[in-house]
């Protein structure tokens, strides 16, 4: 537990907010460059998902790359997926895109009950209908329902 009546934690946050308006303005350079990547990113991923995604009872993986490509290839995303979460996580005290930056990270990484989770999401009001505008926007088939 925190003692706010101790002089180091008082020195600790202190130094934050030096730091932070020290910093501000590369802060807020770079909350404006990630939501500029998210607005850029987002329809690009939405529109190259496979339109039957979410309509199998569970993930069908077929990979015909070396085990050896494929498994790197899974340390990446692991490893990329791990960043968001701890950026997102430090944008949520932060100027930025906290929250969009932790869902892409678990989109990003390999976990148990990742496609359950997606399917999970995907089944929120209003989430497949503003993907599949989004889709035939782009000239893709719509996501077909879980």
């Amino acid at each position: 537990m925190i003692d706010l009546t101790n002089g180091e934690t008082s020195a600790f946050w202190m130094s934050l907010i030096n730091f932070l308006t020290e910093h501000a303005g590369w802060l807020v350079a770079f909350s404006l460059l990630s939501a500029a990547l998210t607005l850029a990113l987002v329809p690009v991923l939405i529109t190259s998902i496979p339109a039957d995604y979410f309509s199998h009872g569970h993930r069908m993986h077929i990979s015909k790359r070396h085990p050896l490509l494929d498994f790197s290839v899974k340390v990446a995303k692991n490893l990329l997926g791990a960043m968001f979460l701890l950026i997102g996580f430090l944008l949520l005290f932060l100027p930025g895109q906290g929250l969009i930056l932790i869902f892409a990270g678990m989109l990003i990484m390999n976990y148990p009950g990742k496609y359950a989770f997606e399917r999970w999401l995907i089944q929120r009001r209003g989430v497949l209908p503003a993907l599949n505008a989004l889709r035939v926007r782009h000239g893709k088939s719509p996501l077909l329902s879980p």
